[in-house]
């Protein structure tokens, strides 16, 4: 099965070094866009996580932030959230990238990580973070799950 470019699915246990480097999975690096250039743009979540995005994504996200009205207080938060943090990083010959120290902080990283692919994007978490959030999230109630699932065509 052959998916499209920039798409990202699955989920991998992977260690970070002492570096910050972690390497991205090879089926990952295989989806990129060739027009990304092996460079990814990663910055922080809206969840206790690591946001990964092909720099073609970023650049759309860039351009919608950039859309945003700068004398709302609200828009100016949350393009500071958004792009304070974020750095590009161009995948080395072993299919590595670097994380900042401020983004492994945040995502309360030690060593171990799991790398997940949520479509457009790659997720960093701590494992026993996300086990956290997945708890709380799973006690959503069924009809806003089901409320969801009408918009998407199975």
């Amino acid at each position: 099965m052959t998916l499209a470019e920039n798409t990202f699915i699955g989920e991998y246990n992977y260690s970070i070094d002492s570096k910050g480097r972690l390497n991205i999975p090879s089926r990952f690096r295989k989806a990129l866009s060739k027009n990304d250039a092996n460079t990814f743009v990663i910055t922080k979540g809206l969840d206790p996580c690591i946001w990964v995005y092909p720099l073609s994504e970023w650049l759309k996200i860039e351009n919608n932030l950039r859309n945003l009205s700068s004398v709302k207080n609200i828009n100016r938060t949350f393009v500071r959230h958004t792009t304070r943090y974020a750095s590009s990083s161009t995948y080395d010959k072993q299919g590595r990238v670097l994380l900042t120290p401020s983004l492994i902080n945040f995502a309360n990283i030690n060593k171990e990580v799991l790398i997940i692919g949520a479509i457009r994007r790659i997720e960093i978490w701590n494992p026993d973070k996300l086990k956290e959030v997945d708890e709380v999230n799973l006690k959503i109630e069924q009809d806003t799950y089901d409320e969801l699932a009408d918009k998407i065509t199975l």
